[in-house]
């Protein structure tokens, strides 16, 4: 049943018409292609984690290094016969230039009309540990079986290490842009030859939860920041359209770890908020700054703060949230619309039978909706 609503959800992106893809997007004049043995965790791995001299200079979806997708990915990815991964220029909250990585599936089989499709699939990775970047934990994780059934289909396909080099989950405008950027990579012109995609690819965008987050932020993001894309449309499941209503509605709940995770995920994008932060959790006593800010995965967040008041982190409590410094990041970065509403086709969804969160409490569908109904489709 599963495949079958993911291959609903893809034949719903490609069923709509998308103009010509640009031809160009960076200045390089060749496909330079470096390679490396096995795979190395993003922290440890220079290719990954140096920061590529002058970021200034390119625009954004440059291409700065490229590489096969060290070992063997592709036989741990089914249907895909060739793998790369592209670390580009994109751009941060702060709109400061700096890079990210993503990993281009080539299809196996092909159709018709081959190189025509690219899907830019996102995945739920919900960490503040670089290590956990798609690009890397695809080797031990299972993938989502959407991107092999795209794979089959013939499609290319990028995953995005969209959170950035800090691994700044929940800053919405962050991955917005390195999702953008990260098509852009893919459809650079001196690479298409070796990608196997056409230049007039059509091309769609498609995530969950997490990956919902980082598709929302690009589609709304879109006709500003990359006017020269045209999608052929986003499918969004489990969208958490404002991160102030989520904290309020996991607060002293199974998921309370989602509070520290966003909180210290959005404001590495923020140093003042950050400290700011830092500044007013307590330093001794059951919740203190030491655990607060020792969050990594999602995993062990979840059992680590199950049913606690993350308010009880903080001198103030909740009234420490409540302050114009985080206001206006998490209005700029954690609640979607404030920089417009998507233009192009969505396919939004939530998964049946899904308990309120938190009694009381506004559910994330109907702000889902308020988002859909001003949206211009």
């Amino acid at each position: 049943m599963t495949s079958l609503i993911n291959l609903l959800l893809l034949w719903s992106l490609v069923a709509r018409i998308a103009l010509p893809a640009p031809t160009s997007f960076s200045t390089r004049d060749s496909c330079l292609i470096s390679c490396t043995t096995s795979p190395i965790p993003p922290k440890q791995d220079p290719w990954y984690i140096t920061p590529p001299e002058s970021l200034n200079t390119p625009p954004p979806g440059t291409i700065l290094r490229i590489r096969k997708a060290p070992g063997s990915l592709t036989s741990i990815i089914s249907n895909s016969s060739a793998a790369y991964n592209i670390l580009y220029r994109t751009t941060d909250s702060q709109y400061q230039p700096t890079w990210a990585v993503t990993t281009l599936f080539v299809p196996k089989s092909t159709t018709s009309a081959p190189g025509k499709t690219l899907l830019s699939y996102q995945i739920p990775y919900d960490s503040l540990n670089l290590n956990a970047s798609p690009s890397y934990s695809l080797y031990a994780s299972p993938a989502p079986s959407v991107v092999s059934l795209a794979l089959g289909r013939g499609w290319h396909v990028v995953v995005g290490d969209y959170e950035g080099p800090k691994a700044s989950f929940t800053a919405g405008v962050m991955s917005g842009h390195a999702v953008l950027d990260g098509v852009r990579a893919a459809l650079s012109a001196e690479c298409l030859g070796t990608f196997g995609l056409s230049s007039n690819a059509k091309y769609s965008m498609f995530g969950y939860s997490g990956g919902a987050l980082a598709v929302e932020w690009a589609a709304e993001l879109q006709g500003l920041y990359a006017p020269d894309l045209e999608f052929a449309g986003a499918a969004l499941g489990g969208l958490t359209p404002n991160l102030t209503r989520v904290r309020d509605a996991v607060e002293g709940g199974p998921n309370a770890g989602l509070s520290p995770l966003s909180i210290v995920g959005i404001t590495s994008q923020y140093p003042a908020a950050r400290q700011y932060v830092v500044s007013r959790l307590k330093t001794s006593g059951p919740y203190n700054a030491t655990t607060f800010l020792g969050v990594e995965n999602g995993t062990s967040t979840a059992a680590t703060f199950a049913y606690q008041n993350i308010s009880d982190y903080f001198v103030g409590g909740m009234a420490d949230f409540n302050v114009p410094l985080l206001n206006e990041v998490v209005w700029r970065d954690g609640i979607m619309g404030y920089h417009g509403v998507p233009k192009m086709p969505l396919f939004v969804y939530q998964a049946i039978n899904v308990p309120h969160p938190h009694p009381g409490h506004p559910h994330m569908w109907d702000t889902q909706k308020c988002l859909i109904n001003t949206a211009s489709l």
